[in-house]
């Protein structure tokens, strides 16, 4: 409508359409080739933290539980993390609290690149981020608000209160069923975060993290390239856009559907592109990632993985 169509003319969808049937897949295949990458890296690298626990977990199971946690996120936000422990539980000797345990240490190191990700590109684009957060944020006003909601000044009387209660019973609690269930819980979860300084070789493990992060950059940059409107965007854009989308990802919704949209939008209008491009290049990476890799390898791997391990039962029982 703002570009001067009729109303009856508009119509979201056929645009959509459009964009993706003039979007050039040869770029498209290479970022679907660079999240499969960033997957075998994590994959690679959650074998690291297991291996710690006494596992010497097999990739195709680490490499398809993550797919399958992926495919789950598009239905129930962050239900793959649970998702994942029970996958690799069943196929693999090992806890879910130490498998859970080693999934939180995955989630606090892609914390920490995202922060990192975050400062590199407010440093690149100190103008435009600068500028959109004075403009789009008042963070005294936020924090009175916070502050002035009654509830939150018995969340920490209630934590403390039971702290302490737990700690003074601590020897009554560990008699009874429901204290060893906790123990057990509360200790497997920990060895699972704890296994992180036991790593073998820390310089690999590094290097898998840094793989993940560039892959994800690089996809966001690859897009720009498949995608006309966006086509000109430099190498500082793609950083920008693809922190601003990353965060839209964190946020609790299924796979990052509408807040990924809604934030590289944003990021995409600091360069000049409307709001119906921003919407449609976001479509083009979002259907890319989701139809091509999270819900088809997802799929695949639910399949596979249980025909595998009834293959290798039969063979065991055989020999």
């Amino acid at each position: 409508m703002l570009e001067g169509t009729d109303m009856d003319n508009c119509s979201l969808w056929d645009k959509m359409l459009a964009d993706l049937s003039s979007a050039d897949f040869g770029w498209i295949a290479l970022v679907i080739l660079c999240f499969m990458i960033s997957n075998l890296s994590r994959a690679l690298r959650w074998n690291m933290l297991l291996k710690p626990l006494g596992l010497d977990a097999k990739l195709h199971n680490t490499f398809g539980s993550i797919m399958i946690a992926y495919f789950a996120n598009l239905t129930i936000p962050r239900s793959g993390e649970i998702i994942r422990s029970v996958m690799i539980s069943r196929y693999e000797d090992v806890e879910i609290e130490k498998a859970m345990g080693t999934i939180v240490t995955d989630r606090i190191i892609d914390v920490l690149s995202l922060m990192i990700a975050i400062g590199l590109a407010f440093i690149l684009s100190f103008g435009k981020m600068n500028t959109y957060f004075k403009e789009n944020m008042d963070l005294n006003n936020t924090l009175e608000q916070i502050l002035s909601f009654p509830a939150l000044a018995i969340v920490p009387v209630i934590g403390l209160s039971t702290i302490y209660l737990t700690y003074r019973n601590w020897d009554k609690l560990l008699d009874t069923m429901l204290g060893q269930k906790i123990y057990k819980i509360v200790s497997g979860f920990s060895d699972g975060i704890k296994s992180i300084k036991d790593v073998e070789n820390v310089t690999v493990f590094i290097f898998h993290s840094v793989i993940i992060w560039t892959m994800y950059y690089v996809m966001t940059y690859l897009c720009f390239l498949a995608f006309a409107p966006t086509s000109d965007l430099g190498l500082v854009a793609g950083l920008t856009v693809f922190v601003f989308g990353s965060l839209g990802i964190v946020f609790p919704s299924p796979g990052g559907m509408g807040s990924y949209h809604y934030l590289v939008g944003e990021a995409l209008g600091f360069y000049n592109i409307g709001g119906a491009d921003a919407f449609s290049f976001a479509m083009i990476v979002f259907i890319s990632i989701n139809l091509f890799c999270n819900i088809f390898f997802g799929l695949i791997f639910i399949i596979l993985l249980p025909i595998i391990h009834k293959k290798n039962t039969l063979n065991i029982a055989g020999s």
